[in-house]
């Protein structure tokens, strides 16, 4: 993970705690000198000692004597050595901050560049925040466009790669590595800011998988003319699975582990059929599937696009299908082997 590295360097505070500490050593050694040698009251001392530190050339208190003139001049050297060093640690830091902000934005660019079929996620509000972390847990490369300071931090933490800025320019796009990206996700707060990302992140890249974010039907609409291939409306969908719950309870639940808990071990999967594999024309039940590995076929996208749910066990896996798909990790992964390269064996 790259990011821009933008703190101080911890040598810095050290240095700066250590000046003013200096710096309070001097006041009291200065003020407790003329107190000594002017007979003068605490606050006409400090007084002295501050003018005199940082050279304002305010009157002085009253007359000082020769005794006092001389340790003036010590004063004064030693005030201005240590405000000296102080000026200069503030000075240091402040370039150190921007050499490193300047270094981590080139690394950053660095990484970016050598990025492709990568997902971008336009905006990392609730749902952004959650799109990222199931990206990052099925380990997705992304890159998250978003322009809320406060949200610097948690990417920071998640170690997800940003850029801070708009996304509905089109060079922020082409800086995140549109023309390289395998697809786009627009879930900003506006939908006026998502149908423009859409249409502009079309221009950029034709072939771009495009899915946004939309909160009514009308919207829907222009954001799928605009260019996007699939539009997710979070309140119906919301909406939807609460009134699921109270309907189909035993449904919803059953769904809520397949696909969300991890803990029981079970996945759902889609697994692409290749033209290597040894199963590609076989029908389900020659291919043993179900005996040999323990997975449910639930349904096979076809190539060109028809869905067949539940399917017999004659339908013919062909290359090009997408098997969905219901069974332990390990036997999922050993079946995505076996229908991408023919690795392993039944």
């Amino acid at each position: 993970m790259i990011k821009i590295d933008t703190k101080i360097s911890p040598v810095a505070p050290q240095k700066i705690i250590r000046g003013f500490l200096i710096l309070i050593v001097v006041l009291l050694f200065g003020t407790t000198g003329y107190m000594a040698i002017e007979r003068w009251n605490f606050l006409d001392a400090l007084y002295m000692t501050v003018i005199t530190i940082t050279t304002v050339g305010f009157r002085e208190v009253g007359n000082v004597s020769e005794a006092g003139r001389v340790f003036t001049i010590f004063v004064i050297f030693s005030g201005m050595g240590i405000i000296a060093y102080i000026l200069g640690v503030f000075a240091q830091a402040m370039v150190d901050f921007q050499v490193r902000a300047l270094i981590g934005r080139r690394r950053l660019g660095l990484k970016i560049r050598s990025m492709k079929n990568h997902y971008i996620i336009c905006g990392f509000g609730r749902i952004g925040k959650i799109i990222c972390r199931e990206l990052k847990a099925n380990n997705i490369p992304m890159v998250v466009i978003d322009t809320n300071p406060e949200n610097r931090q948690i990417l920071d933490d998640e170690g997800i790669i940003y850029i801070a800025d708009d996304a509905t320019s089109e060079d922020v796009l082409i800086e995140a590595g549109i023309e390289r990206a395998k697809g786009l996700i627009s879930v900003v707060a506006s939908d006026a800011d998502n149908l423009f990302i859409t249409m502009s992140a079309r221009g950029l890249n034709p072939a771009l998988f495009i899915l946004a974010r939309a909160d009514g039907e009308q919207t829907e609409k222009k954001l799928l003319r605009g260019g996007a291939n699939r539009v997710a409306m979070p309140y119906l969908i919301g909406g939807q699975k609460m009134a699921q719950t109270i309907v189909q309870p035993a449904v919803t639940d059953f769904l809520e582990f397949t696909v969300h808990n991890k803990d029981i071990g079970l996945e759902m999967g889609e697994l692409v059929v290749s033209e290597k594999s040894r199963l590609n024309g076989k029908t389900l039940i020659e291919s043993e599937i179900r005996q040999e590995m323990d997975v449910i076929i639930v349904a096979v996208r076809k190539k060109n696009g028809e869905m067949k749910f539940n399917p017999s066990s004659q339908t013919r896996i062909e290359a090009g299908d997408i098997l969905i798909s219901l069974g332990k990790s390990d036997d999922l992964r050993r079946l995505s082997k076996i229908l991408s390269l023919d690795e392993g064996g039944l």
